[in-house]
């Protein structure tokens, strides 16, 4: 089973994939998703909520770190994005409208907020 801190170097490498090119519809729905994801697995792991590979479970997940643990509140982006990556690697739905950069801004923000939580509870 992946650590923390393993589960959050993901979430960086996925996050600089779309840091390359945050106008890059394709790369922001798919990484960004994954980057997300990787990041609320990390502080579910911290805080030792059980998840698994179910994208609406995440979106759950991080609404309860939202909710128990005053991480932002990224139910509603996880969502879209995973809509999002569907318009882009299938067609079969429409792509939700949002700013692509606006979007790439709160996912870095995320991170950067599990990485405060992981930290503040081991320092």
């Amino acid at each position: 089973m992946p650590t923390v801190q393993e589960k959050l170097m993901l979430a960086r490498r996925h996050l600089a994939r779309i840091q390359l090119d945050p106008d890059d519809l394709d790369d922001l729905s798919i990484y960004g998703l994954y980057c997300l994801e990787a990041a609320v697995e990390a502080a579910a792991l911290h805080v030792q909520i059980k998840v698994t590979k179910q994208h609406w479970e995440k979106a759950n997940v991080a609404h309860e770190l939202h909710t128990q643990h005053g991480l932002p509140d990224i139910y509603d982006l996880l969502n879209d994005l995973n809509d999002s990556r569907k318009a882009v690697a299938y067609g079969d739905v429409e792509a939700p409208d949002f700013e692509d950069r606006d979007v790439a801004i709160e996912i870095e923000r995320y991170v950067e907020a599990v990485e405060e939580l992981v930290d503040s509870d081991d320092g």
